[in-house]
């Protein structure tokens, strides 16, 4: 099993920028997909970016490269690196791990363990 921890979140100014943390429990991390999903009051939980076992990154259309996605396989931890924040990206923030192999990243339900989600929020 796997325990995901969330850390960075926060209040910030439009512009400026935060790195959101997540620390995973399992034994075998460097083989996960781990992804960031996020969700706004009244909304649904939308895709952010992933990242593949292989270090590969995905991002949703709507970051227009304003968000990148690390991981650090040592300290079983991956990064949301978030920049040019706006309003608009205030949000519950979601880390996820895919433990088993599917091809798609970015639909909520290919993930199996979820954090407990961290709340971001961008003041104009």
């Amino acid at each position: 099993q796997v325990q995901l921890v969330e850390s960075g979140g926060g209040l910030v100014q439009a512009g400026g920028s935060l790195r959101l943390s997540c620390v995973a429990s399992g034994r075998t991390f460097s083989s996960y997909a781990m992804g960031w999903f996020r969700q706004a009051p009244g909304k649904e939980r939308e895709f952010v970016g992933a990242i593949s076992s292989g270090g590969i990154t995905y991002y949703a259309d709507s970051e227009k490269g304003q968000f990148t996605i690390s991981r650090d396989n040592a300290k079983n931890t991956v990064y949301l690196q978030m920049g040019s924040l706006k309003p608009e990206d205030t949000a519950v923030y979601y880390c996820a791990a895919k433990t088993y192999f599917s091809s798609r990243y970015s639909r909520p339900e290919e993930y199996n363990y979820w954090g407990q989600g961290t709340q971001v929020t961008v003041s104009s």
